[in-house]
């Protein structure tokens, strides 16, 4: 599987480890429509977590983009408050890795 990020990747493989079902970027929510009623802007949650019922979004990837992703998010939640969306920030994701004795330098690696 192709993944945008490499932290998408580690991300997947500690959801294999602990025996957790995912998918990959399987729904896009409608953010915006435009004059017609027609989409124009969404977004992608990276994982589906079907057995929790969780949407997990990483974002580790370009820190700059964190201001407009969490507008994002806010609008998602706005337009969807009955959607379970659990954001995972570089510090949150780098905790995670560690916790599982794995070096954060691995994402800008891997």
């Amino acid at each position: 599987m192709r993944f945008a990020h490499p932290s998408e990747r580690l991300f997947a493989a500690l959801l294999d480890v602990h025996g957790i079902r995912w998918e990959y970027e399987p729904v896009e929510f409608t953010l915006r429509w435009d004059d017609d009623g027609h989409p124009s802007g969404g977004f992608r949650p990276d994982f589906w977590l079907p057995d929790i019922g969780w949407f997990v979004e990483l974002t580790t990837a370009d820190q700059r983009l964190v201001t407009r992703k969490n507008a994002k998010v806010r609008r998602m939640r706005d337009l969807y408050p009955e959607v379970q969306l659990q954001v995972l920030y570089q510090r949150d994701f780098f905790a995670l890795l560690t916790t599982h004795g794995l070096d954060p330098a691995a994402v800008g690696a891997a």
